[in-house]
């Protein structure tokens, strides 16, 4: 038995499961060949008439003339609308859907209820996320086995927390390992791995990473969620900070941070974290710091409704936002040259929940619109692509729409560099959608070669 084939039958069955009509990882669809678009590259500011062939799961050619194509391709006529790459989420949990055990299924029903969002999440446009905590490896892997629709994913396992932490969900009652207690539900199942002191966190970054982690994911303050860490408080100290970091380092990959103040970002930006997410509470100078340190502020554009929380969680909520909200800390990013990444920490989801696709345009009251759609693009990859080796698609450009970039895309109608509310009613703006070269939504005609 491989390396490979072994972990993932330690990880569950579902990844081992064969599937007739399963699309291979890498395979894509054939030939597609979109004709008459107005192309949105991903990095520019405007948008270029230009055709798009995709042949398997690449773009392999992009022009302002005719493309030929093979017999049997597939022909789309875009009549003029907005041809753009897939958009991403920097700060998504996978399997934090209503009805599933947060940060990791449990039962077949709580899988296929994740399973189901994850196709929920393509068909809105997001073609890849980065999953900031969970037991999601095997979903990971049944979506690149082609067995469901779903999109890419940069999974960072389980959270790693101190006792106490955001990440520490253990009952008051329920004593530790390390005290003579039994290892909760949680940690067993690779939700989260709570420890403390440098050897075991150590241990516990090493094991996400055995597991396939492509980032490590740090608990370092207070979370809204969470019922034993007010939102002021730092958690590892900087000793297990750097312990966490070096070894992220030592496989060639980084380390993002949960928290909001500016000193839990400060002790993090000393330790070598790389991305910040939320950081809601930063002033002018940790700014500063955080662009001298080339780190990045991860944001989610919150309002009030996004997630469903209870009244002591929407006191933390408030506490974590501050009186200025989540603009106040994305101002202060763009004012000392941060990079920003978006991304939603949605929760609880449903059919009907807040998605995304509201809480992208947010930005375009700090960013332009073209600035807005690189972030969502372009950049949220550039972010992703700090995983080194361990980006299982380093093989071939994320985030950009070019010859030999990785086939995804979305077709929109209209302009959304004039509108960003139009991704707002993605069931009806959302024309044409395609992953890894395989079509997944056409709502215009199409015709053979």
């Amino acid at each position: 038995m491989t390396a490979s084939v072994s972990r993932r039958a330690a990880l569950g069955g579902l990844a081992m499961l064969p599937l007739l009509g399963a699309t291979a990882p890498g395979s894509g669809g054939s030939c597609v060949l979109i004709r008459n678009a107005m192309l949105f590259d991903g990095t520019g500011s405007r948008r270029e008439p230009r055709n798009v062939r995709i042949s398997g799961d690449r773009i392999d050619a992009v022009s302002p003339g005719d493309i030929p194509a093979p017999p049997g391709a597939t022909v789309i006529d875009a009549a003029g609308q907005t041809l753009m790459p897939g958009l991403t989420d920097a700060h998504w949990h996978m399997s934090a859907v209503k009805g599933s055990s947060w940060m990791g299924p449990q039962d077949a029903v709580s899988i296929a209820l994740v399973l189901k969002d994850a196709e929920r999440q393509l068909k809105r446009g997001f073609t890849t996320v980065r999953d900031t905590a969970g037991a999601v490896f095997g979903i990971r892997d049944a979506i690149e086995q082609g067995i469901v629709p779903g999109p890419r994913c940069y999974p960072s396992g389980a959270a790693i927390s101190q006792t106490s932490g955001h990440g520490d969900f253990d009952p008051v009652e329920e004593l530790p390992p390390t005290m003579g207690g039994d290892a909760s539900r949680y940690r067993r199942l690779g939700m989260t791995a709570v420890a403390n002191g440098v050897p075991e966190v150590l241990a516990a970054t090493r094991q996400q990473l055995k597991r396939g982690a492509t980032q490590i994911k740090i608990m370092a303050g207070g979370g809204v969620t969470s019922d034993f860490d007010p939102i002021d408080t730092l958690q590892f100290t900087p000793e297990e900070l750097r312990a966490i970091v070096q070894a992220a380092t030592d496989w060639g990959t980084y380390a993002c941070a949960h928290v909001y103040t500016a000193a839990g970002v400060r002790r993090c930006l000393d330790a070598g974290v790389v991305s910040i997410e939320h950081g809601h509470l930063i002033d002018d100078a940790t700014a500063a710091y955080m662009a001298e340190k080339g780190a990045w502020l991860s944001t989610q554009p919150f309002e009030t409704g996004d997630n469903v929380l209870s009244p002591e969680q929407m006191d933390k909520a408030h506490q974590s936002l501050g009186s200025a909200g989540w603009r106040s800390s994305v101002e202060l990013a763009k004012k000392h040259g941060v990079e920003v990444a978006f991304g939603t920490d949605l929760f609880a989801r449903t059919t009907t929940s807040r998605t995304e696709n509201a809480m992208l345009p947010r930005l375009g009251t700090v960013f332009s619109n073209s600035e807005v759609l690189r972030i969502a693009t372009s950049g949220n990859c550039a972010l992703f692509a700090r995983s080194g080796k361990r980006d299982p698609y380093r093989s071939a450009p994320l985030g950009v729409l070019r010859e030999g970039a990785w086939a995804d895309l979305i077709l929109i109608r209209g302009n959304p560099l004039d509108d960003l509310r139009l991704l707002e009613d993605f069931e009806r703006n959302l024309l044409v959608i395609v992953k890894n070269g395989v079509v997944h939504k056409n709502l215009l005609t199409s015709s053979a070669l």
